[in-house]
Parts: C-alpha cells; sequence; structure tokens
C-alpha cells in the first residue's frame, strides 16, 4: 500500500522531474520554470538560497532529508530551491533579503515559512499546513504512532469533539505550526494514556516526560501550557533552535556562554539546569556555545569575549531589549537563582556598556560616541544630532560608511548639525532601542525629540532628511533590510556586497 501510495503522489507531481532537474529530490527552479512549476503543484516548500551562505549550507542536508521523508510519506509535498543569485527576478519578485528565505505556495499562493531547519521540524511545518489541526486518534496505534512521530507532541482527550474546551484545543492546534497534536474520544486510548474527559496531555521525549493540562479552557492558556513545556529545561541555541527560542511564548531569557568542551561545562551546566527549574514557564534558560565560530556574533552583541565565559547575562525581549549581568563570579545553583529572583523583583539595573572615550573623538567630522560620552553630545539641546548605530561587521554599515563620511564632511561647517556614529556592539545607552544595524537616529535641539531615519542611503537623502529638520524620511523601518545579531546572512562582506539585492 505504500508503495501505490508513493506512485500516485508521484502523479500528482504534474510537472515531471525530466521537465525539472532535481538536486537529491529537491526540484531546482530557476526565472524561466518557477512559475509554472508552483502553479501546476499543489503543495510546494521553496528555499532561496545563496551558495556562499553558510546557514543555507547548514540547511542543505537538512532540506534533503526533509524531501525524502515526505517522498516516503507520499504526502503529494514536493520540496524546491531557487539560487536566488542567478535568478534575481524571483529573488525581487518574493523580496529575499536575507538568506535562506523559505515560503511555502498552497496552489500557487504565497504562505510565509515559519517553522525551523531541521527535517523533522520542515516535516511537521508542511503537514500541519496540507493536513486538519490535530490528527484523529481513532486507535491505541494511532497514539503511539503519533507520540514516536516528534520530540514533542500534543493530546487533547474529549468524548466530545464539538464542546467548547475541544475546539478552544483545536484552535490552539490550528496556530502552532512546529507541533503535531491529536485529539480522541476513543475509551481504548483514554485508557492507554491514563487521561479523563477534557484533558490534554503533553508527551515529549527529555526532561520530565509529560506535562497534564491544569488551566482554564481558553486558548490562551492552552497556548501557554504548550508553549512553557514544549522546550527543554536548559536549551542550547544553535541554526535549528534559533527559531523557537526567540520566536516563542517566553519573553525573558537567561543566557549561559560556556565552551563545551570546557573542563568545568558539565558542572557549571548542571547548576544552570537546577536553577532553571524554579522559574519553568516564565523565563527560558538557554546555554550558548561560546567555541562555535558563528556564535561569535552574539558574543558580539553582548559586549564579550571568548576569556570572559562562562558569564550570566539575562534580557527581555519585549519593548526595548535590555540586558542584565550578576555582580558574581561562582556559577551555583543559589547565586543563579538570587540573580534571576532580583531580576523579577524589579531590583536589577540594565547593564549599559561603554568604550573608554576616544581623545579624538571629536577630531574629524563624523563624531565617535561611546555610551561614556553619549549624553554630552547627542542630547546637547544646542544641537540638532544624526546619530548612525553600527556594528563593525556589518555590510551595510560598511556600504554607508563613505556617504555617511562625505554627508559629515558637507556640513562640518554647521553650527547646529552634528553627525556623529557608535559602535553599538560595544556601547549601549538608556532608552535607545537599536535592533538592526545600521539604525539612525536625529535627536532634535531645544526638545531632545528623538526621530527615526526611515529615508534612503544617498547623500542628497539624508541631507534632504536634516534641511527639513528631521521630517522628510522620518519613520521607523518599514523592512528587515538591515541585519540583526540573531541572524548571520553573509559568509563574507565581499559576497554579501556582490549579492546584495
Amino acid at each position: 500500500m505504500k508503495f501505490f501510495a508513493i506512485v500516485l503522489a508521484s502523479l500528482a507531481i504534474v510537472v515531471l522531474s525530466d521537465e525539472v532537474e532535481q538536486d537529491e529530490g529537491v526540484y531546482v527552479l530557476t526565472n524561466d520554470n518557477f512559475k509554472n512549476y508552483v502553479d501546476s503543484n499543489e503543495f510546494v516548500l521553496v528555499e532561496f538560497y545563496a551558495p556562499w551562505c553558510g546557514h543555507c549550507k547548514a540547511l542543505a542536508p537538512e532540506y534533503v532529508k526533509a524531501a525524502k521523508t515526505l517522498l516516503d510519506e507520499g504526502l503529494g509535498i514536493t520540496l524546491a530551491k531557487v539560487d536566488a543569485t542567478e535568478n534575481s527576478d524571483l529573488a525581487q519578485q518574493f523580496s529575499v533579503r536575507g538568506y535562506p528565505t523559505i515560503k511555502f505556495f498552497r496552489s500557487g499562493a504565497e504562505v510565509e515559512y515559519s517553522g525551523g531547519r531541521k527535517a523533522d521540524d520542515i516535516v511537521q511545518w508542511l503537514k500541519k499546513k496540507t493536513g486538519p489541526p490535530a490528527k484523529d486518534l481513532a486507535t491505541v496505534a494511532d497514539g503511539e504512532a503519533l507520540e514516536k512521530s516528534a520530540e514533542v507532541v500534543v493530546v487533547g482527550f474529549f468524548s466530545d469533539k464539538e464542546s467548547d474546551n475541544a475546539k478552544a484545543f483545536l484552535k490552539v492546534a490550528s496556530k502552532n505550526d512546529e507541533i503535531p497534536f491529536g485529539i480522541t474520544s476513543v475509551e481504548e486510548v483514554f485508557t492507554k494514556y491514563g487521561a479523563k474527559d477534557n484533558s490534554i496531555v503533553l508527551l515529549k521525549k527529555f526532561d520530565e516526560k509529560r506535562n497534564d493540562f491544569d488551566g482554564e479552557y481558553t486558548e490562551e492558556a492552552i497556548a501557554t501550557f504548550v508553549g512553557s513545556h514544549s522546550l527543554p529545561l536548559v536549551i542550547e541555541f544553535n541554526d535549528q533552535t534559533a527559531q523557537k527560542i526567540f520566536g516563542g511564548e517566553i519573553r525573558v531569557h537567561n543566557l549561559l556562554f560556556i565552551k563545551r568542551d570546557s573542563d568545568t561545562f558539565d558542572s557549571v551546566k548542571e547548576q544552570f539546569s537546577k536553577a532553571a527549574e524554579d522559574y519553568k514557564g516564565k523565563i527560558l534558560f538557554v546555554f550558548i556555545d561560546a567555541a562555535v565560530d558563528s556564535n561569535t556574533r552574539i558574543l558580539e552583541y553582548f559586549g564579550l569575549k571568548d576569556d570572559e565565559c562562562p558569564p550570566l547575562s539575562l534580557i527581555t525581549l519585549d519593548g526595548d531589549m535590555k540586558k542584565y549581568k550578576p555582580d558574581f563570579e561562582e556559577l551555583n545553583t543559589e547565586n543563579i537563582k538570587t540573580f534571576v529572583t532580583a531580576f523579577q523583583d524589579g531590583k536589577l539595573k540594565p547593564h549599559l556598556m561603554s568604550e573608554e572615550i576616544p581623545e579624538d573623538w571629536d577630531s574629524k567630522p563624523v563624531k565617535v560616541l561611546v555610551g561614556k560620552n553619549f549624553v554630552d553630545v547627542a542630547l546637547d539641546k544646542s544641537k540638532n544630532v544624526l546619530v548612525e548605530f553600527y556594528a563593525p561587521w556589518c555590510g551595510h554599515c560598511k556600504q554607508l560608511a563613505p556617504i555617511y563620511d562625505e554627508l559629515a564632511e558637507a556640513l562640518k561647517d554647521s553650527e547646529d548639525i552634528v553627525i556623529a556614529k557608535m559602535d553599538s556592539t560595544a556601547n549601549e545607552v538608556e532608552d535607545v532601542a537599536v535592533r538592526s544595524f545600521p539604525t539612525l537616529k536625529y535627536f532634535k535641539k531645544d526638545t531632545n525629540e528623538v526621530v527615526d531615519y526611515n529615508g534612503g542611503r544617498t547623500l542628497e537623502d539624508m541631507k534632504k532628511f536634516l534641511e527639513s529638520g528631521g521630517v522628510d524620511g522620518a519613520g521607523p523601518a518599514e523592512d528587515e533590510e538591515d541585519e540583526d545579531y540573531e541572524e548571520e546572512d553573509e559568509e563574507d562582506d565581499e559576497a554579501a556586497a556582490k549579492d546584495e539585492l
């Protein structure tokens, strides 16, 4: 039967493999064949990639594995890829600004992909998008198959699947693209899992293995239950988990930077894990391997160096991202709990990094700001001050640099306009949120009103903005073109500049 299912699924793919090239089961699409292929197949997942992109290279084997799994299961879902550097028309059409960009097409209609980058995550997301929100578990075997299918599954036990409680459960299931859900009204399945009527059970292959819902039957309460229990007590940050960490329900993270190959790794992680038990569902405990090259940018963002690991840094992701650092050196469970509890009680002040003020900070047309001189310069009420918040590694910042220098040179004799810049990977200031690079903000004289610049990156556009008093080109950023600390889409700046869209 499985063989015939695969055959039928293959026949459902109207555009045959001899018409579209395949690479290990992944269809290769171009400007010429993209529309025909996507319009002719009901379910297609497309990766827009760049050959030099490190993240794309890491995704490649997982993508191939997912394609094979979907073919073997005969689901009629195909995976395809587009070299965005060679097919610029498609890249522009679908607003590809970083790599990899993944999009799902249902009967030709575009849907944003929001799943993970491991094969199992890709498969589960696609099953959710192409099937019912929760699988009907008619037998014990169905329940066991669902349980084996993923690291985390959620099962609703309802004798009446049309009840308000069951409907709330199914609404949560329909919005969760990462976790498989099941629903049953069969007594044998109830008995197998020791479940009562109107109950929800989360089953997982780690930590305590099982969690039972005991809250109010609202969408919000059920979603919070699933979100807080579906991640490990301590989760490692990497390409595969980044989406789950930063896109999850828990918006306060306690980060441990430590080298996995260090002599103290096991003992420190054990102490960290014990502390995490008291804050489950409220604060996410994450460890980041400081020895991994691709994590260097995160270390830079938090102002850390290799010889400073393993430190802690607690961050809040809602509103203005704030960071808190402990005042102790010994990482034991008691110290960590004291630190986190002090944060919860509002007794900690955000940690603000600052370099020392350079002796020649004002010797050039572009003034150099650090945390320690920011207020004196940027908030000088006798001046209008334009500040670029940048990162040394940012390709967009490097492209802007000569234009910004030219702008400062043109206005160096102005009595009330100051052009300045600040390395935001090494300096922070209170009440100024910088989430991507470069960020340009205009601080008005007299009032210190802050205006975000969202105009073009040309000399003419920026001069027009300043001449209009911060009006022409004002507004928060509307796209995701700039770079942030979570995404490292360039393998090297030369390649990024060459292929930038």
